[in-house]
């Protein structure tokens, strides 16, 4: 690959493939992938995207393979303290936190056991894929319990015998329902992040960086935000703008042949319900229109 155009990984496959992508798409990425390629190429920027095991993300970036990664902070901060563990301080750089993603990592006890707090796990064994993470979760509250490390699979150590309860990632809660467990303490919340080389970069391909961090922006801003339109008597002014939701400051338009009633304009950074529509028409609002907005530059 051109040496001036910038690489970013992103996992191959799982929950935050398709996310990663529509956010490249909605900075204005179009991609060219061939089925089954590991490797998509930028047609309107300089950046291509490598599909790769989400555990090498952290790797390839710090190891200035990529100069972008879309990695999960449990991913990130696992490897964060196996690198510690080594000897070796984490270089990779943690430039956004994405609105997307959002997991935790926590631990889950069969169903009808019993958890009074982290001193329960005294003597136990707990089955998990992120045993640093675990290890430091259980070295700050003093508990000594055996760490069983697995590549897959937690969720069924407790019926194999192999570990008294589990540390993994928990999304909906669906995966624990179905294997008898229950979630009881929460070791890390996480989500997506992007990462970038901790080596500088020539000039052309920093300003890439610094253009695609600036729509990232513009595109978080907006995930939930709605344009609102509506006419009212200037006299409710005061309590229209209070039910704004997420509301800076409103434009204010005068109608024309209408001295009395105005319509007003406003970005809203909250979602829109139809309760604060109706909340709205009750103080006097009138040709309400609520529109999405698709970007938006601060």
């Amino acid at each position: 690959m051109d040496e001036l155009r910038l690489k970013l990984a992103i996992q191959k496959s799982g929950r935050l493939t398709e996310p990663s992508l529509d956010l490249l798409m909605r900075c204005g990425l179009k991609i060219s992938r061939g089925k089954d390629q590991l490797m998509a190429y930028g047609e309107n920027m300089p950046l291509d995207v490598l599909f790769v095991r989400d555990d090498d993300i952290p790797d390839l970036v710090q190891e200035d393979v990529c100069d972008l990664g879309l990695v999960g902070l449990n991913v990130l901060e696992e490897k964060r303290l196996e690198l510690a563990s080594r000897g070796h301080p984490a270089r990779f750089q943690q430039v956004r936190t994405l609105d997307f993603g959002r997991c935790r990592l926590s631990l889950a006890v069969p169903e009808g056991a019993s958890f009074e707090g982290p001193r329960t796990l005294q003597g136990k064994r707990i089955a998990t894929t992120y045993p640093y993470l675990l290890e430091k979760y259980l070295r700050e509250r003093d508990v000594s319990a055996e760490i069983v490390t697995l590549s897959g699979a937690v969720e069924i150590a407790p019926r194999l015998g192999r570990a008294d309860l589990i540390c993994d990632l928990v999304s909906t809660g669906s995966t624990l329902q179905a294997n008898h467990l229950r979630e009881v303490e929460t070791v890390l919340e996480s989500h997506a992040v992007l990462i970038r080389t901790p080596l500088d970069l020539p000039p052309l391909k920093d300003e890439w960086v610094e253009r695609l961090l600036m729509r990232i922006d513009g595109v978080q801003q907006v995930r939930e935000s709605k344009y609102i339109m509506l006419h009212a008597p200037r006299s409710a002014l005061t309590e229209i703008r209070k039910l704004l939701p997420g509301s800076e400051s409103p434009t204010i338009i005068p109608l024309e042949g209408s001295p009395d009633r105005v319509a007003i304009h406003a970005v809203c950074r909250e979602n829109v319900f139809w309760e604060t529509l109706e909340s709205l028409k009750k103080a006097g609002a009138s040709a309400l229109l609520v529109l999405p907005v698709e970007k938006m530059l601060a």
